[in-house]
């Protein structure tokens, strides 16, 4: 008799007219709506295991602290541990901001917004827990080719840039590729729809403008619900802190419904349609074909780690100040910088002055949920692409699944190499160089731990 049951539920979570929306070093706020938000919840249980993936079209969480708050809420009505609740983003650029601390002029707005999401959070992953229905597990791997780049080059004067423009010809060579890779996995039912989980790592930050939109992960579930029959599908985000969508050598049509935006980075909703078109084909191509598993044990852990802070040196925090005073005050014309520049001068400043006074070291969690040999990461926040090829190559049978803001959002993670040679990413990092080692040494220790249960 089969003991394993996979359950699911979806729940819009569109915030109001007006909130603001997060993503930029500029504000916006919601003036409309190109599709909706939405919760997605699987639960899984196995003889007496059981655990929940939640995954929201969200640039992210917030705090820790507000993650720990729906994590503990999801333990209480669905009845599991919380350390069992596993609640990603996929990190969408034109959703709410859910942060009080970056956006305290709208805390009363986004108190709202989030008591308002936690409900539906709690409510969606008891839902799916009521749908709960025998299942089969399969899993595998795709493909998403062409839609995923790197975005830290290397440049003709020895500088590093994140995206420096298309087409620039000071262009030397990018520094990292992307990973194409798609991860799957399907729980067949009998009776009810079969559900889809995909993994791919890319930022969905190809839309712009103050509507809000799922971006390419809700163009993948809706792409791939529409052409398979009687299926859900839920999309997470992988190791995107250094990739995008931006192709810096176009080749003819690859511009097409694209418009340069203010950060010297071309954005069209239908670039989102197309990105999101080929994760869902990707899927598709291997669905029919996956092989089935025996093994259904579910088993989780979190881990805290501490992480040691970048703070700032004593000389480089006069111009920081100088910098984020003038942007406070809506002058960044004063400053000698223009696009994606702009935004790397300004996020290392807000850094370096947050980070005045320390501390020396952030706290955080680290999430695993193995279900058979598929292992979900969950890191909580942007981690390199390097991070998530690390970890999916670690040695032996287990599909590795990095997924980024998992269970919290404590900004990018890169690779220690990074630092010497700048770029946006590093320089508005709040953690010290050897960062992205440490999560690497941290996640293959907790895989390690639960291949020995």
């Amino acid at each position: 008799m089969n003991d394993f049951y996979a359950g699911f539920c979806r729940k819009n979570i569109d915030p109001p007219h007006g909130c603001p929306v997060a993503g930029y070093f500029v504000p916006r706020s919601v003036k409309g709506k190109l599709d909706g938000l939405e919760v997605n919840a699987v639960a899984l249980r196995s003889g007496s295991d059981a655990a929940v993936i939640i995954v929201c079209d969200l640039l992210d969480i917030g705090s820790t602290d507000f993650a720990d708050e729906c994590r503990g809420s999801v333990s209480d009505a669905a009845g599991i541990p919380a350390d069992a609740v596993f609640i990603s983003c996929t990190h969408t650029h034109t959703g709410p901001s859910t942060d009080i601390e970056r956006d305290p002029e709208h805390a009363g707005l986004i108190a709202e917004y989030r008591k308002f999401l936690k409900s539906r959070i709690t409510d969606a992953a008891a839902e799916a827990f009521d749908d709960l229905s025998p299942a089969k597990l399969s899993s595998g791997v795709s493909h998403a080719p062409g839609i995923a780049f790197g975005r830290r080059y290397l440049m003709k004067d020895g500088s590093v840039r994140t995206n420096p423009g298309v087409g620039n010809p000071d262009i030397v060579r990018p520094l990292a590729g992307a990973d194409d890779r798609i991860s799957v996995i399907r729980l067949s039912r009998d009776g009810k729809p079969d559900i889809a989980v995909g993994c791919f790592g890319v930022h969905p930050d190809t839309i712009g403008g103050e509507k809000i939109s799922a971006d390419w992960p809700g163009f993948a579930r809706r792409t791939f619900e529409a052409a398979v029959p009687s299926s859900k599908c839920v999309v997470l985000n992988g190791a995107e802190g250094d990739i995008n969508h931006v192709n810096v050598s176009p080749k003819p049509g690859d511009l097409n419904g694209m418009i340069l935006d203010f950060d010297d980075v071309s954005r069209g909703y239908s670039h989102a349609r197309h990105m999101g078109m080929t994760v869902a084909g990707g899927m598709m191509q291997v669905w029919e074909k996956l092989p089935e598993e025996e093994d259904t044990r579910i088993s989780f852990a979190i881990v805290r780690a501490d992480i040691p802070s970048n703070m700032p040196s004593p000389d480089e925090l006069p111009e920081a100040e100088r910098i984020n005073r003038l942007h406070l005050a809506g002058r960044d014309g004063d400053l000698p910088y223009t696009g994606m520049m702009l935004t790397t001068v300004v996020a290392e400043a807000a850094r370096m002055v947050a980070l005045k006074d320390g501390p020396d070291a952030f706290t955080m969690p680290f999430s695993a949920l193995a279900v058979g040999k598929n292992v979900y990461i969950g890191i909580p926040g942007e981690p390199f692409n390097a991070i998530g090829k690390a970890l999916r190559d670690t040695p032996g049978d287990k599909m590795i699944i990095p997924c980024c803001l998992t269970n919290g959002s404590e900004g990018y993670f890169p690779m220690k190499d990074s630092y010497a040679e700048g770029g946006y990413e590093s320089r508005s990092s709040r953690f010290k160089a050897g960062v992205g080692e440490l999560i690497i040494d941290v996640c293959r220790e907790m895989i390690s731990s639960l291949s020995r249960r």
